[in-house]
């Protein structure tokens, strides 16, 4: 079994997302560059995050990363608290709120001990972007969540679909689940396992998000689209990635 200890190990080696820019790790002109690259190629987060809805409202982010949503929240005025198994990512949350002159609590965390860690402390919104697939005991996080949550407190998830176009390729052996190799953890789910899992709450569950771009010019900061995705049209691509897309985007709000 994979212990916590090689998960957090795994993510503190090369933080999510840590290489969307080629500048100075740590410097403005870096964050902002990973910002924009985040933008271009997910949009659906932003839109899903809903980060104005939030202004004066308590927000907990399971699994911060490097920041990137951790500073859209705080810039449109929520009270932020971000927690991480990565210490390194929390070295890099830390530092961006700095470099953005932002308030928030960021700290590393196993978030399947979250009533420890939380302390019976209540959120308006607890979030949490492609991070719970990847820990050893997910149903223990989830599990937690409703006790966090302030009486019209909301959860916005979001887990890696296996109904999806990404989602075969992987199961054919053609493709993995993160850019880096031998990810210790990255389970894949059906929207049957999401209702079940969620069973305490009163879900929403959509699709989005297909990476449409050649992996060796993205690397180099350029975009260019696969040829059949360069073909396709607009409108297609649309509902290919609402029917095939790679991230479920849970909301909801504790059953009564």
């Amino acid at each position: 079994m994979i212990s916590i200890d090689e998960v957090e190990a795994y993510w503190s080696r090369r933080p999510c997302n840590v290489r969307h820019s080629l500048l100075e790790v740590g410097t403005r002109e870096y964050f902002d560059q990973v910002a924009e690259r985040r933008e271009i190629v997910e949009p659906h987060v932003g839109q899903f995050a809903e980060f104005n809805r939030w202004a004066g409202k308590k927000v907990l982010e399971i699994g911060c990363g490097i920041g990137t949503d951790a500073v859209n929240f705080a810039e449109h005025g929520a009270i932020y608290t971000g927690i991480d198994l990565s210490k390194e990512s929390v070295k890099l949350t830390k530092k961006r709120f700095e470099v953005y002159n932002l308030n928030g609590r960021i700290f590393d965390a196993n978030a399947e001990e979250l009533s420890d860690v939380l302390e019976g402390e209540k959120f308006d919104l607890i979030y949490s972007i492609g991070v719970i697939h990847h820990t050893v005991n997910p149903q223990v996080i989830i599990d937690q969540l409703k006790d966090h949550l302030t009486e019209d407190g909301e959860i916005k998830i979001m887990l890696y679909a296996k109904d999806s176009w990404k989602g075969m390729f992987i199961e054919e052996n053609m493709a993995q689940p993160e850019a880096q190799d031998n990810c210790p953890i990255a389970e894949m789910y059906t929207e049957d396992n999401l209702v079940d899992m969620f069973k305490d709450f009163n879900i929403t569950i959509t699709k989005d998000g297909i990476f449409p771009y050649q992996i060796e010019p993205y690397k180099r900061g350029e975009y260019v689209k696969e040829a059949w995705f360069e073909a396709m049209p607009d409108s297609m691509y649309n509902v290919l990635r609402k029917k095939m897309g790679w991230h479920y985007l849970i909301s909801g709000k504790p059953k009564i």
